[in-house]
């Protein structure tokens, strides 16, 4: 129970911190963010994921080892098995609120649940279904050594609990911590994503062939577009350069792309195919 109270209290800041990662991250660009502030994100979703493994997994492991080397009896517990099946409900409920958001998006790119939650440059969807799951794995485990602590009279399964959820939560940490991590150093778009992205500029009229395209991943669900293209027709430099500016507004009208820069292919250069 008392390993479940210090990963409440956890989640309970990591949801505070993920709401300021989401005002943050929003902000609209200015001089000095001409790309917007998109990666706050990842960095207020770095704190959370470390603030869980320190007051969740650390207080877990560090509280079922104390117990186990110093046992205490427990009692009322009906009122424990109360608490644990509210909280579960309540967990449950924003667990399958994250699970709907994730399937949304998977099923658009073919990605089953999993892949997508791992693949999202969204880190506050990736928390909250994680660190949901884990809540939930983390009662059940609590319900059953409570319930062998009243049937055996031993503190040593609770014991065992404690450590079991401490070392849940240490994965869960880490692995938020390492995705974070990715897209703070700098990751390229997901493949399916940006073989999306070079249909859409293969179908617009005015682009004949592209032989380069990079996606920076600048924010949740937002890119920064990189490309070389080859335009219809056989324009003037200063029409192309016109009509270069005309194609970059209009990608950058996009409410997931935070700008464009979009140059001429060479003669030479090979196309790409989606």
């Amino acid at each position: 129970m008392l390993a479940e109270a210090a990963h409440s209290w956890a989640d309970t800041g990591d949801s505070v911190t993920l709401v300021v990662a989401n005002r943050r991250s929003y902000r609209p660009p200015d001089r000095a963010h001409p790309v917007g502030q998109g990666r706050e994100a990842y960095f207020w979703s770095l704190i959370a994921a470390l603030a869980l493994f320190v007051a969740g997994a650390a207080v877990s492991v560090g509280r079922g080892i104390q117990e186990l080397i110093r046992p205490e009896p427990a009692t009322d517990f009906v009122v424990g098995y109360v608490v644990l099946a509210l909280a579960f409900v309540l967990e449950g409920i924003s667990f399958m609120r994250s699970v709907r958001q994730a399937r949304a998006t998977a099923k658009m790119f073919g990605y089953d649940l999993i892949e997508e939650v791992m693949a999202t440059s969204d880190p506050t969807l990736r928390a909250v279904f994680f660190e949901d799951f884990a809540a939930l794995v983390g009662l059940v485990i609590a319900a059953v050594g409570l319930a062998a602590h009243q049937a055996t009279g031993s503190s040593a399964p609770d014991a065992v609990g404690s450590i079991l959820v401490g070392v849940i939560l240490a994965v869960v940490a880490v692995v938020l911590i390492n995705r974070n991590r990715q897209f703070l150093v700098g990751e390229e778009a997901d493949p399916r994503v940006r073989a999306a992205a070079l249909r859409a500029l293969l179908e617009m009229p005015e682009v004949a062939r592209v032989t380069h395209l990079r996606l920076e991943i600048v924010g949740p669900r937002v890119l920064y577009v990189i490309g070389y293209v080859d335009l219809v027709g056989d324009d003037t430099e200063s029409h192309v350069a016109v009509r270069l500016r005309a194609l970059e507004a209009r990608i950058s009208a996009s409410p997931f792309v935070a700008g464009a820069v979009l140059s001429l292919s060479a003669p030479s250069e090979p196309s790409l195919v989606p």
